[in-house]
């Protein structure tokens, strides 16, 4: 009976220390998430994305971070875009015009391609995963410069713009960009953004 017993101490006593072990992991990986990842901070005036991404490599699990991050808000600014084509389009009635529909596309295209670069990152956590690097990246990209970037692009073709500029959706458009350039010049100038 003895001999059973001194068999069965060691069973249970790695169970209770497999039990803690994973909670502890548990616990401590929860505690490692940052807010902004699980609360992405909403503003008009942004497109925000977050994301985590593991790696050997710190450096690495932060660039695939930031990278997918990215990607996430070229789909956000595809969306953006391809909303505004449709309201144009109800607008003006020329949504059987595949002519217009092809060169707004492009617009698109080269915009979401483009323009990511003024794109930065506001927020970054890396922590140990185990024997990896995980990397918490929050990234950040004023809607502004998609619309500039935008209004540059129709501006380049003479004939969409000319169809597009008596547009109301110009118009809202041309607006919010004239917001951002005012704000681009009160940062140049130190001025704190008006709300």
């Amino acid at each position: 009976m003895k001999k059973w017993i001194l068999l069965l101490i060691p069973v249970l006593g790695a169970a209770i220390v497999g039990c803690g072990g994973s909670q502890s992991l548990q616990s401590a990986g929860t505690g490692d998430i940052p807010d902004w990842y699980t609360n992405v901070p909403q503003d008009p005036s942004y497109l925000f994305a977050a994301n985590t991404q593991t790696s050997q490599d710190m450096q690495l699990a932060t660039d695939k971070a930031t990278e997918a991050a990215r990607a996430d808000i070229a789909r956000q600014l595809q969306v953006k875009i391809e909303g505004l084509q449709k309201r144009f389009n109800q607008e003006t009635g020329t949504g059987n015009d595949a002519q217009l529909l092809q060169m707004f596309t492009q617009a698109e295209k080269t915009v979401v391609d483009e323009t990511l670069t003024g794109s930065k990152v506001k927020n970054q956590k890396i922590v140990r995963d185990g024997n990896l690097w995980r990397s918490y990246v929050l990234v950040e990209y004023p809607i502004g410069a998609a619309n500039e970037a935008l209004m540059q692009q129709i501006k380049n073709n003479n004939q969409m713009y000319t169809r597009f500029r008596a547009s109301q959706t110009f118009k809202e458009l041309q607006d919010e960009v004239d917001k951002y350039e005012k704000y681009k010049q009160e940062q140049s100038q130190g001025a704190p953004p008006q709300q």
